[in-house]
């Protein structure tokens, strides 16, 4: 589920959003998703200050509560 909802996020915000991957990893107690997108998308899912890349992680941060776990989100 999680990992769903970062890719739907963000395939609606890239301009090329067939290149967008998403992997997810169980990892001490948590999960680790990482998130590859096209170069020139980079910009536009880390946003200016990092606002929009902040905000996927709350979403996924709430997501992640209901379901009783923890979760993290690496832009790779």
């Amino acid at each position: 589920m999680m990992k769903d909802l970062v890719e739907y996020i963000v395939k609606s915000i890239a301009s090329h959003p067939d290149e967008v991957r998403v992997t997810e990893e169980g990892e001490a107690g948590r999960v680790v998703l990482r998130l590859e997108v096209a170069p020139d998308d980079k910009g536009k899912v880390i946003g200016r200050q990092g606002r929009v890349a902040e905000s996927i992680r709350t979403l996924l941060r709430v997501a992640a509560i209901k379901q009783g776990t923890r979760a993290v989100l690496e832009i790779v």
